[in-house]
C-alpha cells in the first residue's frame, strides 16, 4: 500500500447528499443544531453512503490483534500472552467488547494481525503476518513490506465487510504493548517528547511508566523514523495491529463506508491513514476521548472531536461500539414524523451564530 495507490482509490463524500440531509435535519421540528455533533455524522454518513437515506445497520466491529516485542522492555504489568487469551474471548462471543456489542446489536470479528500464539475460530480472521513485531528498541518494530502488507490487510477488510452487507464498521485492538508504540507514533508525527505522549496503559506503576518513557525515547533515537513517510513511521515504532486499523481507514475511503475510531490506539491508526491517503478523514468518525496523554492532539490533527468523555480506556473498539446507539437515536430523529410541515408550522429559519 503506496500513498499513490491509495490517493488514485479513494472516493469523495457525495456532496448532494450532505446537502440533501443537512435539510432533512431543517426540516425536523426543533431548533435548528439542536442535536449537535450528531446531525453532523448523519449528514457525512450521508455523504459517505452516497444517499441521504442513511444506514447505521448493520455495524460491525474489527478488533484487530497483535503482540509487540516492546514487552521485553518491561513497558506493561501483564505478558504477551493475554493478547491471544482476549483474542480468543473475543472471537468466543465473551469479551467485554463482545457484550457491549451485543448491547448495540452489532457483529464483533477479531483479526489476528501477528499474535505470538496462531488461533484458529470461525469468528477470527487470520491475517497473521509474524509472531509479534520486534522489539524496537533495538531496531525496526517490522519491515517496511510487512507494515505494507498489513495496511492492504486493513484494506481488504473493509471490502469483505461492505460484500457482506455491513454499512458500518468500527475499529478496535487489542495488543499488549501497543499503547507504547502508539506513543512513539504520536512522538514521530506529532514531535511531541515521551513525557507528552506516554501514559498509564493498563495501568503502570511510576516506575512501569519511567521504563516506557526510555523505551519511547530509545526506540525513536535507534531508528530515526521520517515524520513526511508515514509507512516509515509506521514500519519502525508501530505495530502489526496498527497497521490493520490504518488499513481499514483507508478503506473506508476505497470502498465508501463509514469507519469509527475508537481510543487512542485506534486514534493513531486513523493519523497513519490519513496521513497516507489524506482523504480518508472525509470517511472517520470520532466516538470517545481516551484519558491517554496524546489521544487530544491526536484528535486536533485529524481535526475531529469525539462526542464521548468519560475517562474510558479499556480498547478493543468497546468505545466505538458505544457511538452506535447513540447514532440509531439522532437517525430516529432525522428520518422521523416530527418536522414542521406535520405539525403545521413554519420551519426555523437562521438568526445568526448559534
Amino acid at each position: 500500500m503506496g500513498i499513490e495507490e491509495a490517493l488514485r482509490y479513494a472516493a469523495s463524500p457525495d456532496r448532494r447528499a450532505q446537502a440533501e440531509a443537512a435539510q432533512r435535519w431543517a426540516a425536523v421540528a426543533k431548533p435548528l443544531g439542536s442535536l449537535g455533533c450528531f446531525e453532523g455524522m448523519i449528514t457525512k454518513i450521508a455523504g459517505i453512503q452516497g444517499t441521504a437515506d442513511v444506514r447505521v445497520s448493520p455495524r460491525c466491529c474489527l478488533v484487530f490483534c497483535g503482540d509487540h516485542g516492546v514487552v521485553e522492555e518491561g513497558v506493561t504489568q501483564c505478558g504477551s500472552g493475554v493478547t491471544a487469551r482476549v483474542a480468543r474471548s473475543i472471537a468466543e462471543g465473551t469479551s467485554n467488547i463482545s457484550l457491549m456489542a451485543g448491547a448495540a446489536n452489532a457483529d464483533v470479528f477479531a483479526v489476528d494481525m501477528g499474535m505470538k500464539e496462531a488461533l484458529q475460530h470461525p469468528r477470527l480472521f487470520s491475517h497473521r503476518i509474524a509472531p509479534g513485531t520486534a522489539n524496537m528498541t533495538k531496531g525496526p518494530a517490522m519491515t517496511r513490506e510487512q507494515a505494507q502488507t498489513a495496511l492492504r490487510c486493513g484494506v481488504e477488510l473493509v471490502r469483505e465487510m461492505k460484500a457482506r452487507g455491513y454499512a458500518l464498521a468500527a475499529v478496535g485492538e487489542m495488543g499488549i504493548g501497543n499503547t507504547t508504540a502508539c506513543a512513539a507514533l504520536a512522538c514521530a508525527l506529532l514531535g511531541l517528547t515521551p513525557e507528552q505522549a506516554v501514559g498509564r496503559g493498563a495501568g503502570l506503576s511510576d516506575e512501569g511508566l519511567r521504563r516506557k518513557r526510555a523505551a519511547v525515547a530509545q526506540a525513536l533515537a535507534v531508528n530515526r523514523p521520517d515524520p513526511k513517510d508515514p509507512v516509515d513511521v509506521l514500519s519502525k515504532v508501530g505495530g502489526f495491529e496498527i497497521a490493520g486499523m490504518a488499513g481499514a481507514f483507508i478503506g473506508g475511503a476505497m470502498y465508501g463506508v463509514p469507519i469509527v475510531i475508537d481510543g487512542v490506539i485506534s486514534a493513531a491508526a486513523a493519523l497513519i491513514a490519513a496521513r497516507i491517503c489524506p482523504a480518508a478523514k472525509d470517511f472517520m468518525l470520532p466516538s470517545h476521548m481516551s484519558r491517554e496523554p496524546a489521544a487530544g492532539r491526536i484528535f486536533a490533527e485529524l481535526g475531529l472531536t469525539p462526542v464521548l468523555h468519560a475517562d474510558m480506556a479499556l480498547g478493543e473498539g468497546t468505545g466505538a461500539v458505544m457511538l452506535f446507539p447513540l447514532l440509531d437515536m439522532a437517525l430516529a430523529v432525522y428520518a422521523g414524523e416530527h418536522t414542521f410541515s406535520n405539525l403545521g408550522m413554519a420551519a426555523y429559519v437562521p438568526q445568526g451564530e448559534r
